[in-house]
């Protein structure tokens, strides 16, 4: 706006239609069926772009089953079928701005929106693309911030636009699907995609980025077993070499389509991009539009009927998935510069991620959790070292004062300029005496206390808090009055000023447990140490996924996790029954697990905070948030730890490679527990034990490899 003119520039609106599943849930809360019966519905219809009533509704799906078997349901689908694809809302698109030559109310309608009121188009992308108007996509992602600070906390000059795109080290570690906290690739598939790809170029990385979707990812093997010798590259035709030779035959991107059609279907480049709009925008008509000219320019460019046809139908295939190799080089370097960063400098990127994440109150514990896997220890806060955000300290991540609850960047500024001006802080009176009470306030001193930033004892702190405040308010008072205390007078100003005395504060503590759950209370999860530490292999053991992952895991599926109960939340149901909403915690994160009154009925006794639970539930994303609807809750209980890990492997079903891999996946988790295989053989079951040089450490994440390797029965 400040370079085009204000009256030139406008956001561009957006219109939400309203879905399937939508228009059921609205029909049932409208026609006031209790949610439970309703969900039920809504779940027959799959989740994804293009699926209608219409096509839910056909002969044997699962919505006809129940439709043309419960009235209840049929009530529900009649009413839901006329709101489908109705309007329900409009906004602002994420990134679209529309740029004029001349004021933009000449040309299109406009509506100011949100509260900062800014312009609007009332005409959505493609109508506003068809008037001829600008269109751009300026997209914002946290991950250059995150880059930024953690340049700023290397510091050393170092210039992250000049970064060689060879480095070994951050491939190994790729590679090696070491990638919590890369942008792009930290989702369990994608992690294991590398493992499978094991890039060694920037180019690797950019098809992973153009692969890793529905539909291309079925080519994700392919693309591995070509890279390393595994399978065969094959061409249709010699003129594909150069454009496809790259990605080992598979065209992944729009780019290769567009080359494909002009080298070998005779297209000008006009024609070219208009394949580019069929393929990107997935506009089906003006895809078919261009079969017949491809075919026939293909053919008298020398290729047979066959070949061109193939060709067409690998394009036509293309429409549901292809990507721009634009778009997905730009992400691929964003991508490349994290993992560099976590390759070569894992204490200062990782403090800039968790600092990026403060509040989004589930990320900083899966981030610390990661921390903790990459053997960088996170440290809770501390008035004497920590600053504003998360920070480096002697190679250790201090958690920053902006973290903790109450505290706030102005109070955490306030406080480092008084460390800086005046030394460390040496006790809760010292502390009260030098910063300015009136921005940190009881609320905030208590929090300080309570994780444990000030030292001395929490327990002794706590009870002498507003005898500190009221002392530090009279001190400062007193400066800024001009008066001095009754111990700074002396006949001699050479006299040394006598020691200020303080009431002393108490030195009893509190419990360890009660310690953790003060942490837990002021920053949102444990830091020094988690009640779950000790049980993390057990307890991965028995669940399918941790906390953290749940967001990622498909709306309906059902899973197992399980954690510690941090809060119990009972609610009566309109039937006047009980059921509960509890907050369950692991080391990655925490969750609302809802369990509803029948299930509650039975397991009562087990929803008490601080009970460790197996959760077995089915995910529910709704309005933005993740939770668990409990199917089934038992009490996890604890056995003494495993001298010897025991693993079964089906030597006649699994690749010759398989045990060094698994060679290779124990020594990235070292520990001290023994390693035995139960091997399936040809010649009958063996058992091998592998020596002292591959002992390992069992915890959640090495059993999740195994689980990713050799299958689920290897730990039965």
């Amino acid at each position: 706006t400040e370079k085009y003119g204000r009256d030139r520039v406008a956001q561009i609106i957006t219109f939400s239609t309203m879905a399937a599943r939508a228009a059921v849930r609205d029909a049932g809360r409208v026609l006031e069926i209790p949610y439970g019966s309703v969900d039920k519905i809504a779940k027959l219809i799959p989740e994804g772009p293009g699926q209608t009533l219409e096509e839910c509704m056909k002969p044997g799906a699962e919505l006809r089953k129940a439709v043309d078997s419960d009235p209840v349901a049929r009530e529900i689908v009649d009413l839901a079928r006329p709101l489908e694809g109705l309007t329900r809302a409009d906004s602002i698109h994420a990134a679209g701005v529309v740029i004029g030559a001349e004021p933009l109310m000449n040309i299109v309608p406009l509506q100011q929106k949100g509260a900062d009121q800014e312009v609007v188009t009332q005409f959505s992308m493609n109508d506003v693309e068809a008037l001829g108007l600008l269109k751009m996509d300026f997209l914002g992602l946290r991950n250059l911030d995150v880059i930024d600070k953690a340049v700023e906390l290397i510091g050393g000059g170092l210039d992250i636009t000049q970064l060689p795109l060879d480095d070994k080290k951050t491939y190994e570690m790729l590679s090696r699907g070491e990638a919590l906290g890369v942008f792009q690739f930290e989702s369990t598939g994608m992690r294991e995609a590398l493992r499978a790809v094991k890039p060694t170029t920037f180019e690797d990385i950019i098809a992973l980025v153009a692969l890793y979707r529905p539909g291309p990812m079925q080519y994700i093997p392919n693309y591995a077993a070509r890279k390393h010798g595994k399978e065969r590259v094959v061409f249709l035709d010699p003129r594909l070499k150069p454009i496809t030779g790259q990605t080992y035959g598979i065209s992944i991107y729009q780019e290769q389509s567009m080359e494909i059609s002009k080298v070998v279907g005779g297209f000008t480049p006009a024609e070219a991009d208009d394949l580019r709009k069929a393929i990107g925008k997935k506009i089906h008509a003006l895809m078919a539009s261009l079969k017949d000219k491809f075919i026939e320019g293909a053919v008298a460019n020398n290729t047979s009927d066959s070949v061109a046809r193939q060709l067409w139908e690998d394009m036509e295939k293309a429409q549901d998935y292809s990507f721009n190799k634009s778009h997905a080089a730009c992400y691929a370097l964003i991508s490349y510069r994290t993992a560099w960063l976590r390759a070569h400098h894992p204490c200062e990127y990782m403090a800039a991620l968790i600092s990026s994440v403060m509040s989004t109150k589930d990320r900083v514990p899966f981030y610390v959790n990661a921390c903790h896997e990459l053997g960088i220890e996170v440290l809770p806060p501390d008035v004497n070292e920590s600053q504003v955000d998360f920070a480096v300290v002697s190679g250790k991540i201090r958690f920053g004062l902006n973290a903790v609850k109450g505290v706030g960047e102005l109070a955490s500024r306030t406080i480092i300029r008084a460390r800086e001006e005046g030394g460390p802080f040496e006790s809760l009176w010292d502390f009260t005496e030098r910063v300015d009470p009136s921005v940190v306030n009881k609320r905030a001193l208590e929090s300080l206390v309570k994780c444990g930033s000030l030292p001395g004892s929490r327990k002794g702190m706590l009870d002498v808090v507003e005898q500190a405040l009221a002392y530090g308010q009279k001190q400062q008072a007193d400066r800024v009055a001009g008066q001095s205390s009754i111990f700074d007078l002396g006949d001699d100003p050479a006299t040394p000023t006598a020691p200020r005395q303080h009431p002393p504060i108490p030195t009893d503590e509190f419990e360890k447990g009660d310690l953790l759950k003060l942490e837990k209370e002021t920053l949102g999860l444990y830091v020094s140490e988690h009640p779950l530490s000790a049980l993390r292999g057990e307890l991965r053991a028995k669940t399918d996924a941790t906390i953290a992952e749940l967001e990622r895991r498909r709306d309906g599926e059902v899973l197992t996790t399980g954690g510690i109960v941090s809060s119990v939340r009972p609610m009566t149901t309109k039937r006047g029954e009980q059921m509960v909403f509890l907050r369950v915690d692991d080391v990655t994160g925490s969750t609302e697990v809802v369990v509803f009154a029948a299930t509650y009925a039975q397991l009562q006794h087990l929803c008490v905070v601080d009970r460790i639970l197996i959760v077995k539930g089915r995910v529910d994303h709704k309005e933005g948030e993740t939770k668990l609807i409990a199917l089934e809750l038992s009490a996890f209980e604890a056995v003494q730890a495993k001298k010897t890990v025991e693993l079964k492997i089906d030597a006649t079903k699994v690749p010759a490679t398989t045990i060094g891999d698994l060679r290779d996946l124990i020594k990235d988790f070292p520990g001290e527990s023994l390693v035995r295989l139960a091997c399936i053989t040809s010649e009958g079951p063996k058992t091998l034990e592998l020596g002292p040089a591959f002992r390992v450490a069992p915890d959640s994440n090495f059993f999740a490899e195994v689980k990713v390797l050799l299958g689920e029965a290897a730990l039965s």
